[in-house]
């Protein structure tokens, strides 16, 4: 027989008054970017409301010109290197710093997730004069291995995470009947533990695509990704090219986002069904 719980008057109100607080929190953060977009459709060079007119001249400076789509290549060609690397380097971290005999834990995973504690500003500094001594200033080689390092601790964080709902009874079973280790880990392990690499990995390519600091201080003129470009153009000209390519980014980045939020739900879904 199953009982109805009624919520009273105040929580009601705590529940309302809650949603009320996120709400205006969320537009608070999201207000700028709002206001900006419209400014990237503007048929005058001029970051100026009212607006004069409406063009998409500046989405096409930003898709034709070369300088922007070299940025562009050059992110695209960075952030899917960096996160291969990120995906393996992280998700091989994970699965040893999830063993229960693993010594020093908790200092490792301190030292592994350090690069997203750290400033940005010390990372690249600190990098900087490690590529100078070894020569990979200046490099695609160099460029990759400095946004893998600052993008790989998300894949440690979502895959550990992931790891912590994962059924050992599984794995055990598995090798109990002679499969091998290596068996055990693409056919058993790797399936239970996909969803969180994948997240992993879009945070790690956002990470990646949206990076600036470092690449100042690390790539060359031929390594000139999309951030720096637009960093470069606020200093030098400013037009609303880089409003029309903030706009992608935050469309991009948005898609990503969501993408991450549809994972984790459904990895939420398999977890409840393995739990009946």
């Amino acid at each position: 027989m199953s009982t109805l719980v009624y919520a009273s008057t105040i929580e009601k109100g705590w529940y309302w008054l809650h949603r009320i607080i996120s709400g205006t929190v969320l537009l608070f953060l999201v207000a700028p970017v709002l206001m900006v977009i419209p400014l990237s459709f503007n048929s005058v060079p001029f970051f100026t409301y009212p607006m004069s007119g409406f063009s998409f001249r500046w989405y096409e400076e930003f898709l034709l010109s070369a300088r922007w789509q070299g940025g562009l290549q050059n992110s695209f060609f960075v952030a899917v290197a960096a996160t291969l690397l990120s995906s393996v380097l992280g998700t091989l971290a994970a699965l040893g710093l999830s063993r229960p005999n693993f010594p020093w834990r908790t200092a490792v995973l301190g030292i592994v997730i350090s690069p997203m504690i750290v400033p940005t500003i010390i990372t690249a500094v600190a990098v900087y004069f490690f590529y100078a001594n070894v020569g990979l200033v200046n490099s695609y080689t160099g460029v990759i291995l400095a946004h893998t390092a600052i993008a790989a601790p998300y894949v440690v964080v979502t895959v550990s995470a992931t790891l912590v709902g994962l059924d050992n009874s599984l794995v055990r079973a598995a090798s109990g009947l002679g499969a091998p280790s290596i068996t055990v880990f693409f056919k058993v392990i790797l399936p239970l533990i996909s969803p969180g690499m994948i997240a992993g990995s879009l945070f790690a390519f956002v990470a990646s695509f949206d990076e600036v600091v470092i690449a100042l201080f690390v790539a060359g003129p031929q390594q000139r990704t999309l951030p720096l470009v637009m960093f470069s153009g606020i200093r030098e000209q400013i037009s609303p090219t880089i409003i029309a390519a903030a706009a992608v980014l935050v469309l991009f980045a948005t898609a990503m986002l969501t993408a991450v939020e549809l994972l984790r739900r459904r990895s939420e879904r398999l977890r409840g069904i393995r739990g009946t």
